[in-house]
């Protein structure tokens, strides 16, 4: 007979295993694990083309599912997060499947600090880590500008309006001087309050389809220009 106190037992038992197993698997690196077997089984693709990146870009061929059709797109975005986990798992996510393009969209969740509190300047470094570990590998990197946001639904208060400005530059200026495509998102999609358009966006975050849409032609600018 179950009473209130083994009840109890069992639900702080379920949340210790769920945290435990996140803790094991933190970069999430068995997310692509069957993806990624499945893809280097077969005959490499030579424009094969990598998006790494957050909620953002996972939800892309969710949301907007008739852009990917017959492009060598590989979707390896992860809902949540941030750029450390990213950086864990570039390896197994884009090296090992030899693209020749990789797109980097993250800093969103550090800002709004879903790992713990970083810095700008520790966003950044861990960006431009993920691109020189590309290059090393002759891999192509497209660095994007972190999408605006006036506030997160899910984190209020951090303010992340002038953080989002700062990092962007950074990245923009790395972006230069190191002979890479930057992805200027933020220009066309930021409001008169540094947020997110809203029609491009129902929760001020994350885009719809409409800010997807926006984005696609973007993206494929950046492509060309990148295998120029």
């Amino acid at each position: 007979m179950c009473t209130i106190k083994s009840i109890y037992f069992t639900l702080i038992l379920s949340i210790f295993m769920v945290q435990n197993a996140k803790t094991q698997d933190w970069a999430n690196l068995k997310k692509y694990q069957n993806e990624n077997a499945i893809l280097k089984s077969l005959k490499p693709e030579p424009k094969r083309i990598v998006l790494m990146g957050d909620s953002i870009t996972e939800f892309w061929s969710t949301l907007n599912p008739d852009f990917f059709i017959g492009k060598p797109f590989v979707n390896r975005g992860i809902s949540g997060q941030t750029s450390p986990q990213m950086l864990l798992r570039f390896r197994t996510d884009v090296i090992a499947l030899k693209p020749n393009i990789v797109v980097i969209l993250a800093g969103t969740n550090d800002i709004a600090e879903n790992t713990g509190p970083i810095t700008v300047e520790m966003i950044a470094k861990t960006i431009f880590s993920m691109a020189e570990l590309a290059k090393v590998n002759h891999i192509k990197v497209i660095l994007c500008s972190v999408l605006p946001a006036f506030d997160f639904p899910w984190k209020k208060g951090l303010q992340p309006a002038e953080k989002i400005v700062t990092l962007n530059k950074m990245i923009e200026k790395y972006a230069h001087s190191n002979q890479i495509v930057y992805l200027d998102y933020y220009s066309v999609m930021v409001n008169e309050h540094k947020g997110l358009i809203s029609r491009y966006s129902d929760d001020g975050v994350h885009p719809n389809k409409t800010g997807y849409e926006v984005m696609n032609p973007l993206l494929e600018k950046a492509i060309l220009l990148t295998l120029k």
